[in-house]
């Protein structure tokens, strides 16, 4: 249930296109549904503006595939995060629309065209090739939000002409994602260029002494730039809603 379809069946009744006793078998799976292994949010389009998402990693293909079944019968967009390519093939076959997203392990099943809601664009920019998985994650997530996304990958500090060279990009955005590992230097970089909220996306990619992520993730915390917001290691699903809710109209 989302507001479009809240609205149109309020207008229904009230046109008396909908009958009482149909529009209460709409209305009474609110707020939730009950999958037994699984607690459905189906009340979270109408607060949020987005349906619950399905974390992929942890889940079984049976699991998902219900949860996925149990939102399409909705009408709901399907957005399925950490999906290994296996599940992914599955997917794909027990859902023929679904489109599959490797580099960022998203599954994307649409139900109805995605309304535009941001006020500008969204620019994701990533460091290094080996940061896009965490980059593409962030950007398909704002793309199924409703955000008009650009993308500005491999452009990070050890070449700082490449960032450098486009400025323009950089200023035309309204929300920019910045997504690196190693020491994490390239958000402060473009929070020093910009007048825009800059989301900071720390990966796991780096040596050793990367601890994982922890110290770039220390690193962007500990950014001298002004403006620069941090989400957590990998977490490119998290900063596409962020930017997303930021550039709402």
């Amino acid at each position: 249930m989302n507001v479009a379809a809240l609205k149109k069946l309020l207008e229904g009744v009230r046109d008396k296109k909908t009958g009482i006793d149909e529009a209460l078998h709409e209305l009474k799976a609110l707020p939730f549904e009950d999958l037994e292994f699984a607690t459905l949010d189906t009340h979270r389009a109408l607060r949020q503006g987005f349906p619950e998402v399905i974390f992929g990693q942890g889940k079984t293909f049976p699991q998902i595939k219900a949860i996925t079944r149990s939102m399409l019968t909705r009408k709901e967009n399907v957005l399925i995060t950490r999906c290994d390519p296996e599940k992914g093939k599955a997917l794909k076959k027990a859902f023929p629309r679904a489109s599959y997203n490797a580099t960022a392990r998203t599954i994307f099943i649409k139900s109805h065209e995605i309304i535009e809601a941001g006020r500008g664009t969204v620019l994701v920019v990533c460091a290094g090739t080996s940061d896009v998985p965490v980059a593409e994650e962030a950007a398909i997530t704002a793309e199924c939000m409703g955000n008009r996304v650009e993308r500005l990958y491999d452009v990070g500090v050890a070449g700082l002409h490449r960032i450098l060279h486009r400025k323009k990009d950089l200023w035309a955005a309204n929300v920019l994602v910045v997504v690196a590992g190693m020491e994490g230097a390239l958000p402060s970089v473009v929070a020093g260029l910009v007048s825009r909220p800059v989301i900071a996306v720390p990966t796991s990619v780096g040596y050793g002494a990367n601890l994982g992520g922890i110290t770039t993730l220390l690193a962007m915390l500990n950014s001298c730039a002004a403006g620069v917001s941090v989400v957590n290691i990998d977490n490119g699903f998290g900063a596409g809603v962020a930017a997303s809710l930021i550039n709402r109209e």
